[in-house]
């Protein structure tokens, strides 16, 4: 069993920045591949970045690309995602999630996850 719990998310102007946190319980969170997922209202959860167990590969959805950056801090069990140059569609509930099967293949299907945490809302403002 795998807890979850994000943080960082709040209210920012369009062109701002924030910095999301996933702290996971667990004595192995370094041999997980983590990932950040996103769901808006009305639309169905989409993969926004992950990161291999010992951070030496990351995958990134185009939407994010150049704008996102994820990494983790394995002695901290925390990932994190640097979100910069945050617009409008950016709104969404963050999830970040652990994929225990792979350790060196991100993949960006949900289904492929088997623990999640509660989210955190970022609302973009233009």
């Amino acid at each position: 069993q795998v807890q979850l719990v994000e943080s960082g998310g709040g209210l920012v102007q369009a062109g701002g920045s924030l910095r999301l946190s996933c702290a996971a319980s667990g004595r192995t969170f370094s041999t997980y591949v983590m990932g950040w997922f996103r769901q808006a209202p009305g639309k169905e959860r989409e993969f926004v970045a992950g990161i291999t167990k010992s951070g030496g590969s990351t995958r990134y959805a185009n939407s994010v690309k150049g704008r996102f950056t994820i990494s983790r801090d394995n002695a901290k069990n925390t990932v994190y995602l640097e979100m910069n140059s945050l617009k409008p569609e950016d709104t969404a509930v963050y999830y970040c999630a652990v994929d225990q099967q792979r350790t060196f293949v991100v993949l960006t299907t949900f289904g492929e996850y088997e623990y999640w945490g509660q989210g955190t809302q970022v609302t973009v403002s233009s």
